[in-house]
């Protein structure tokens, strides 16, 4: 059953839009943090700028 949910996700197009990212963020402490976020394909060109 999941298969087939997986598989209509795909070819609706819009499961494939999306990108995940990670972002390293430097705390006050100087120690780095991992910031995950879910984006769009072309917002993810404009994230890291």
């Amino acid at each position: 059953m999941a298969k087939k949910v997986v598989a209509t996700l795909k070819t609706a197009g819009e499961g494939k839009d999306f990108v995940k990212i990670f972002k390293a963020v430097k705390s006050k402490n100087g120690a780095y943090s991992f910031k995950e976020s879910i984006v769009t394909g072309e917002a993810s060109k404009t994230y890291f700028k």
